[in-house]
């Protein structure tokens, strides 16, 4: 039987930011008690996960969520180190990070998707580069990242990971963001399509085997467990 490896990407859960529906890329609010309680119901669901390695982006929104992740885990150790990577941060949002999420987010419906408050523009294959291209343009700043700043970040990070694990026949924890990981999956299988925004503490698993990524699940939260 062909080596691979299982990737489990979980977004982080609740923040302040995500509470108050605010921009939140490279500013880092903590997590609320609802973050730490949903967290902790897609922990216990996991439990059973026998993860060997994990990964967070540095940002403590991450970090702390992985904490409660390894808390509840039956495999999990002292052993168990998590590793902080700044290549799975959250696409950096320039001078829009803390503003009303709704207004961005109504933008780029009309500008990137030509459909108000819909996602379903995004099924397009350029339309993570446009929506991204087109959050670098509406920055005054311009120091929001563009696709290209964004991917050539995050795809070091990714390969790294990889090629580490790929033929262990392992499962890996990533605990990232949002966007983040909805870009990354986007990147690595084939027709995926973009129909909804990621969910705090949510999973969403790829298989990596015989040069080939196949999704398993995505935004995945009905594996959580409340004892």
């Amino acid at each position: 039987m062909a080596k691979g490896v299982t990737i489990y990407f979980m977004r982080h859960a609740q923040t302040y930011l995500n509470k108050y529906n605010r921009m939140q890329g490279w500013a880092d609010a903590p997590l609320t008690d609802k973050g730490v309680e949903d967290v902790r119901q897609s922990a216990r669901g996991l439990a059973d996960v026998d993860f060997q390695a994990v990964y967070t982006s540095d940002l403590q929104r991450t970090v702390q969520t992985a904490e409660i992740v390894l808390e509840e885990n039956h495999y999990a150790d002292k052993n168990l180190r998590i590793e902080k990577r700044p290549e799975f941060r959250e696409v950096f949002f320039g001078s829009l990070e803390g503003l009303p999420a709704a207004d961005i987010w109504n933008q780029i419906g009309q500008n990137v998707n030509n459909d108000e408050d819909s996602y379903s523009g995004l099924i397009a294959d350029d339309a993570v580069k446009r929506e991204l291209n087109f959050l670098h343009d509406l920055d005054p700043y311009h120091d929001a990242e563009d696709f290209m700043n964004f991917w050539m970040r995050v795809e070091l990070g990714l390969i790294d990971v990889i090629t580490k694990h790929r033929e262990s026949d392992k499962t890996i924890l990533i605990v990232s963001h949002g966007m983040t990981i909805r870009n990354m999956i986007h990147e690595l299988i084939p027709d995926f399509q973009i129909d909804s925004l990621l969910d705090n503490a949510s999973v969403s698993i790829v298989r990596y085997e015989d040069g080939q990524y196949h999704l398993e699940a995505y935004n995945q939260t009905e594996h959580f467990k409340t004892d």
